[in-house]
């Protein structure tokens, strides 16, 4: 592994330990894998708020329509077998439908194409309200006219996973968890994963929560339960790590994976725009598709998937470039799965254009606050980057310092680098306490401590002011 992952996944708890005591989180787990291999494994916070259970990187999800890319790679492992085309219409191996559904085809259904629609009439299985939809409720729900015409344009459709479900069960000729479990989940060496509950008793499952509002607190509410017909869009149950492995896998240049290169390179073609979103992204064979850019760093492609299930929220990507994969899952309704992915790909970004820590800077390290806000000294080769940890990309138009020295018991820089607003080529200082470690830092005119000092000084302050 390079010496820059190595650093930037240094630097990743640190970020986000401060952003699940800012935000209030439940939970949240975090795998990052390098080629194949995971590199992180981060648990933080609770699984269950109301039993205080800590949350560890063994806690299952429910990964919900991160079932899509499971449900997808079944589809084309059967066509990898021969036994059906992607242009083949579904209703060849499913009798009875309507032909307006009979006639979609295996890639308009995976693609998002077919026009059916999202949920049927009654959507409350998603707030836990009512049970899954069975086999003849999703079908009875087909019978009506569709939405749209197929291939019109991106319409997201669980219905249609369903289908797809279907029509797997009736190609193998066993039931669809059961040939799922061996022929993609077991096969890919997943051995934490399952294509839905309930799990097994001694399984630990992170709980769903509440969001904070409207309850002002979150509370915990069962999501142990089966998915029914709905499973092949929404039911897997997984953990961080395994979908970090499984993603890595899907990469057309992997060693491994139960698919052709072939089907891989067909999952991460960019097939349909999502048209009315200010995120430019992509839907493919069961796989969202962006890209990750900025001016601090390469622009790296990335292939996943997210996942919203009653109080859990999920995603997972995988950067072909650095051949990295990253999953970041989250237990409450008001989980912040997205942006701290987005902020974990952004600080490896920066380490891959800023390199690892020099030997003249490494001592540049830590964090530091004021009574109003927390800055991160962060070292990356001959410059140090000042963080803002509280910001979703802590290194957004970060300051950069320059390291000269050491003068008696102060180790001296100046800052090279800040908006026009900061403190641009003004002095910058790490001074020693008696320890001889550093016990503050001074940024022009700004002085720096540590968590515990700045807490202590604030508490005086308060208790003067009653």
């Amino acid at each position: 592994m390079d010496r820059w992952i190595a650093a930037a996944l240094d630097y990743v708890p640190r970020w986000l330990e401060l952003q699940m005591r800012l935000t209030a989180q439940t939970g949240c787990a975090v795998a990052v894998a390098h080629r194949g291999g995971p590199v992180l494994e981060l648990a933080l916070g609770h699984a269950d708020v109301d039993a205080r259970a800590r949350m560890t990187p063994r806690h299952r999800f429910r990964v919900a329509s991160h079932s899509k890319t499971f449900t997808s790679v079944g589809v084309l492992k059967l066509r990898d077998a021969g036994r059906l085309r992607l242009d083949d219409p579904i209703g060849r191996v499913l009798d009875g439908l309507p032909k307006h559904v009979a006639s979609l085809t295996y890639a308009q259904l995976m693609s998002h194409g077919s026009g059916l629609v999202r949920d049927g009439e009654d959507g409350r299985q998603w707030t836990l309200e009512r049970p899954f939809k069975t086999r003849r409720e999703v079908l009875d729900e087909l019978a009506g006219a569709p939405p749209l015409p197929p291939s019109t344009r991106f319409k997201y459709s669980n219905h249609g996973y369903a289908l797809l479900g279907m029509a797997v069960e009736a190609i193998a000729g066993e039931p669809w968890a059961d040939w799922m479990l061996r022929e993609v989940v077991r096969a890919s060496g997943l051995d934490e994963t399952l294509p839905d509950g309930p799990v097994p008793a001694g399984v630990p499952l992170a709980a769903a929560h509440t969001a904070l509002l409207p309850l002002g607190r979150r509370a915990a509410f069962p999501a142990n339960v089966g998915s029914a017909a709905i499973a092949p869009a929404g039911g897997f149950v997984s953990t961080a790590s395994d979908l970090v492995r499984f993603y890595a896998s899907l990469d057309p240049g992997a060693t491994r994976s139960v698919l052709s290169a072939d089907a891989r390179r067909e999952m991460a073609r960019r097939l349909w725009p999502d048209p009315d979103s200010s995120i430019a992204r992509w839907y493919g064979l069961g796989t969202i598709s962006n890209t990750f850019a900025g001016p601090d760093g390469p622009s790296w492609d990335g292939v996943g998937h997210s996942g919203v299930f009653p109080g859990c929220l999920t995603r997972t990507t995988h950067l072909a470039a650095p051949e990295l994969t990253v999953s970041v899952l989250t237990n409450a309704a008001d989980g912040l799965c997205q942006p701290w992915l987005d902020g974990i790909v952004h600080v490896l970004r920066r380490f891959a254009a800023g390199g690892a820590p020099s030997r003249r800077t490494a001592a540049w390290v830590g964090r530091w606050w004021t009574p109003w806000m927390a800055l991160d000294l962060v070292p990356m080769a001959d410059r140090v980057m000042v963080a803002v940890p509280s910001q979703l990309d802590p290194f957004l138009d970060a300051a950069a310092l320059e390291v000269q020295g050491r003068r008696g018991g102060e180790a001296l820089g100046t800052v090279v680098r800040d908006g026009g607003y900061g403190r641009h080529a003004e002095p910058a200082r790490l001074i020693d306490g008696p320890d001889g470690r550093p016990a503050a830092l001074r940024l022009g005119g700004w002085r720096l401590e540590p968590e515990a000092a700045i807490t202590a000084s604030l508490k005086r302050r308060v208790a003067r002011r009653r």
